[in-house]
């Protein structure tokens, strides 16, 4: 018999579920090209389960739910609450640029992105090996079929091959890894894992495997080095508006099942993973944004850019545990959930110019397409030039605090590899400001290729222009965010 507690944890899950099968057999009946019905339909759930998770985060409460197998706490529940928003915005962004290609024969594009989501949800609830391994599943398939949405588009269909080839590895080093620390230590349960390791009584051998494995699994959700393959080829060979669904929210996802699997599960241990993540952060830092500045395709040049982003992500993940002791954890953790959330507002903007600048039988990927975009529309290229400046970490857009926080907790620790690990940070900050600030340049100083005007609805108007104010807003006044993720890191370390 199932609880009450267990419905209530498990009730904004419900609800996505409940939705995406509805829209799926309404658009059935929906005969407009444009889906204004489902498109609006989805918005509306989206913005309503976005609510649910943000009440359910300002409680604070902690539920345990399904025989401990899915946990509520304000950590997760602040990130589905932010990933909501960001598949609602990607939505808005790409639904234009759908519509000119014809992606919205079917419903497919907003069903499909809702169970992208819903495994999303599940990943983050995930307090069991299984069940954030279904969660993981789920977003993955609908990713591919996602990436393979325009079926007549070799391009498309080859980027989603490739994303399923190396997915299927990476799911299978995830899973194999899983399997051996459930050998190791008789539970898939992570708080029983814990227990388990922090005992003592397991040979450290056989744990460490377990480990290596994981950590190659979750590199491949992040996009770091060299774990990196599928991101340029899969960035660029998908319809943007897909791209942008694969490289924003699922970071949100992908870095909660990292604090679980690792941080509640796995901290006893925190020594031999944080190693790895040291080596994982370094290659991603120098690779990402040396393979940036040789490209020309924007698609391409912002997959290597997140290769380098999420390696500043692992900094702050690395530098929780020093000398076995965690005092510094809390500030570290929050420091890279910060990251992460910042990031993926940037990628928003970004994108949402990139989407917006595409037209019937024009695909805005060469940088060179950006040319003189300030005097076309001085307000998208504010906004793209703003993604830019936060992206490369220049004050006062919200990135530059992003980085500080981070660069704040490898300082803090006082150990000499962690002040080296921040000197070289900043080092690939710079060069990569090459490569950010070049976008810049072509936007505002170099000739317009055409003299077409830029056109969009009000809905994408008014939410690129919120999405370009915020990288100010929060920039100047990051206090709030920071708060959020220090509170909830230190109530998820507290239970």
């Amino acid at each position: 018999m199932i609880d009450k507690i267990s419905w209530f944890t498990a009730f904004p899950e419900i609800i996505l579920l409940v939705m995406a099968c509805f829209i799926a057999i309404m658009d059935l009946w929906v005969k407009s090209p444009q889906r204004g019905l489902t498109y609006a339909v989805t918005v509306l759930t989206l913005l309503v389960v976005a609510v649910v998770q943000a009440s359910y985060a300002s409680s604070g409460a902690t539920y345990y739910g399904f025989g401990n197998m899915v946990v509520s706490d304000t950590m997760g529940n602040w990130l589905k609450c932010f990933a909501s928003v960001a598949v609602l915005v990607t939505l808005v962004y790409g639904r234009p640029y759908a519509a000119t290609r014809d992606m919205l024969r079917g419903g497919e594009l907003f069903t499909l992105s809702l169970f992208a989501l819903l495994g999303m949800f599940v990943m983050i609830s995930g307090n069991n090996f299984l069940v954030i391994y279904m969660g993981l599943e789920l977003l993955t398939l609908s990713s591919y079929a996602l990436v393979a949405l325009r079926r007549d588009n070799a391009a498309a269909t080859e980027a989603a091959m490739k994303y399923f080839v190396l997915g299927a590895m990476a799911s299978g080093f995830l899973l194999y890894g899983m399997s051996m620390m459930y050998g190791a230590t008789g539970s898939l349960d992570v708080n029983e894992v814990f227990k388990a390791i922090a005992s003592g009584q397991i040979r450290h051998q056989v744990l460490v495997f377990g480990v290596v494995f994981i950590v190659a699994g979750l590199a491949f959700k992040l996009g770091v080095v060299p774990f990196h393959m599928w991101i340029p080829d899969v960035y660029q060979g998908a319809p943007t508006a897909v791209t942008l669904l694969i490289g924003g929210a699922p970071k949100l996802a992908a870095f909660a099942i990292t604090m679980r699997l690792l941080v509640e599960g796995m901290l006893p241990m925190a020594l031999d993973w944080q190693q790895m993540l040291m080596v994982l952060a370094v290659g991603s830092l120098f690779i990402g944004n040396l393979a940036a500045i040789a490209q020309t395709n924007i698609k391409r040049m912002l997959a290597f850019s997140t290769i380098s982003q999420m390696g500043f992500v692992l900094l702050g993940l690395l530098s929780g545990v020093v000398n076995g002791n965690i005092f510094s954890a809390a500030n570290a953790y929050s420091s890279a959930m910060f990251y992460v959330i910042t990031y993926v507002l940037t990628t928003l903007a970004c994108f949402g110019v990139v989407l917006l600048l595409s037209r019937e039988g024009f695909e805005s990927e060469e940088i060179a397409d950006l040319a003189g975009l300030n005097q076309r529309s001085p307000l998208y290229a504010g906004v793209m030039a703003a993604g830019m400046f936060s992206l490369a970490g220049i004050p006062p857009m919200v990135g530059f605090y992003g980085k500080l926080s981070v660069l704040q907790a490898l300082i803090v620790s006082g150990q000499p590899v962690y002040l080296g690990l921040a000197v070289f940070a900043v080092i690939m900050s710079l060069i990569g400001a090459f490569y950010y600030l070049r976008i810049v340049k072509v936007m505002y100083f170099d000739a317009p290729i055409t003299a077409t005007q830029v056109v969009a609805g009000m809905d994408v108007r008014v939410t690129l222009s919120i999405n370009g104010g915020l990288l100010l807003v929060l920039g100047v006044l990051p206090g709030a965010l920071m708060a959020l993720c220090a509170n909830s890191v230190l109530q998820m370390l507290g239970t």
